[in-house]
């Protein structure tokens, strides 16, 4: 999905479009990574998933989409598209959250989704993040990853599906990420007991 950096080509730090791309890579490769490990390995690998697109979405949808939506003509429509995507894939990540990993009906629905989220990304990538790349300057698109670095840093952990405005994101997410953060660490205490 994404290309070898170029010689010139921006870095994943001093450029949105490039940062969010890279992301796109990562979320490839942990769906590849849950699909093909098994056990402990396999929950780990979801749950690291369900965090990076939780927190990836949630700052595309304060920071990235409210630009594209002025930015360029078509931009309402194109974001909208990726909203419409977004709350889908959101509400079967958000079903998958709480199914087993070695449940039998788990595989079939991760690999639905992983073709949903990844048609998603090319989507993203070539409708939003190419005209971005185009009307917006590089030190905008460099202003911008550092906002969706900020606000990943206080965004939910799992998927909140009927969250996907900025508006709902400002003010919901910091109540959702806190609750999703505490059972983050309960999660994570209860595996040091077993």
């Amino acid at each position: 999905m994404t290309q070898e950096a170029q010689v010139g080509d921006p870095v994943a730090g001093d450029d949105v479009v490039a940062l969010l791309m890279q992301q796109h890579g990562e979320i490839h490769n942990l769906f590849d990574e849950v699909r093909t490990s098994e056990g402990e390995a396999r929950r780990e690998a979801f749950q690291k998933l369900v965090r990076l697109l939780a927190v990836h979405e949630t700052a595309e949808e304060e920071i990235v989409h409210p630009t594209a939506r002025t930015a360029f003509d078509g931009g309402e429509e194109v974001v909208q598209d990726r909203l419409d995507e977004e709350r889908a894939a959101k509400e079967t990540l958000s079903r998958l959250d709480d199914m087993d990993t070695d449940d039998p009906k788990f595989m079939p629905i991760l690999l639905s989704l992983r073709d949903d989220v990844l048609k998603h990304a090319r989507a993203e990538e070539r409708y939003e993040f190419a005209q971005l790349r185009r009307t917006t300057s590089p030190q905008r698109l460099a202003m911008m990853a550092k906002a969706v670095k900020a606000a990943e840093k206080m965004a939910p952990t799992h998927p909140h599906p009927g969250v996907e405005s900025a508006t709902k994101n400002i003010a919901a997410g910091p109540v959702a990420a806190l609750m999703d953060r505490t059972r983050d660490a309960i999660r994570n205490a209860m595996k040091g007991d077993t």
